[in-house]
């Protein structure tokens, strides 16, 4: 096999773990709380503001801003989620994109347009000729690392087990002694969590702006999508196949053509399984 096409494949694996990190966030909340959080990806933002700030002012861990991003997660659920969760559809969608385009006018309006980074620069590992970077390899460990904690958190404990049981009938659950109020709350927290672990994960790779959020926003709502909104498993594999797409296209041709062909394959395959891939 070529080296290089080997190594392309690699950082595909790589930048998989991160995305499947997030899909299991945005899954986790469509699965409980059915809505779907178009600005997602913006509270990636948020948290990767937070952690240049904490860490270039402060310098406290970065992984601090985990708690940051839940918290922002709850009030977001408290403050927008909450009231429109009998509302159309049409009408939650516009809420969370109204969200959006806040969050980035914000961030905007405080910090300007400027890239910022933190400043930390991790090795490039060299293996036999094959070059990997120590900040995407240690993003994907920690990446599993998380999505195997939610796995043990979902399977073993009583909240876990709650949450699960309103993804599969929320109208039962009611029955058996267990506030709805309670575990959307705990859900919203979660899936902030997670956004903010991934914002850790990615300040380490990128620069930050306002509008970074347009980066993985899209991508990461067809990953969901393709995997099934609200199947996290089909959710984690879609990750990995959308991003070894990005990888071998740009290595064949450029990573703008290479966007347009996940695209092209998420499209084709909407006319073929339009419920998702992997939905049951």
């Amino acid at each position: 096999m070529d080296i290089y096409l080997l190594e392309a494949i690699i950082n595909g694996i790589l930048l998989g773990g991160v995305l499947a990190l997030l899909a299991l966030g945005l899954n986790l909340i469509f699965g409980v709380i059915d809505v779907v959080w178009i600005a997602y990806a913006d509270l990636v933002m948020c948290g990767m503001y937070l952690i240049y700030y904490l860490n270039a002012e402060l310098n406290w861990p970065l992984l601090l801003a985990c708690a940051w991003v839940a918290a922002l997660g709850v009030l977001v659920h408290v403050l927008i989620i909450a009231p429109i969760l009998g509302s159309a559809p049409i009408n939650q969608l516009l809420a969370t994109g109204g969200l959006l385009f806040f969050l980035q006018s914000f961030a905007t309006l405080l910090f300007g347009t400027d890239f910022r980074n933190i400043g930390v620069r991790l090795p490039i590992i060299e293996l036999n000729g094959i070059y990997i970077s120590s900040a995407r390899l240690l993003a994907f460990a920690v990446a599993g690392a998380g999505a195997i904690a939610l796995y043990f958190f979902l399977r073993r404990t009583f909240v876990g087990t709650a949450i699960r049981a309103i993804a599969q009938d929320r109208d039962i659950v009611g029955l058996m002694g267990i506030d709805q109020r309670h575990i959307y709350l705990v859900t919203s927290a979660i899936g902030g969590a997670l956004a903010g672990l991934a914002a850790c994960l990615l300040t380490l790779q990128y620069d930050v702006h306002p509008f970074i959020g347009n980066t993985f926003g899209p991508l990461l709502f067809m990953i969901c999508v393709l995997g099934g909104l609200g199947d996290m498993i089909g959710g984690f594999v879609a990750a990995f196949v959308m991003s070894q797409i990005i990888a071998i296209g740009g290595y064949y041709f450029s990573t703008e053509l290479s966007y347009v062909f996940a695209f092209t394959f998420f499209i084709v395959l909407m006319f073929v399984r339009p419920r998702g891939v992997f939905s049951r």
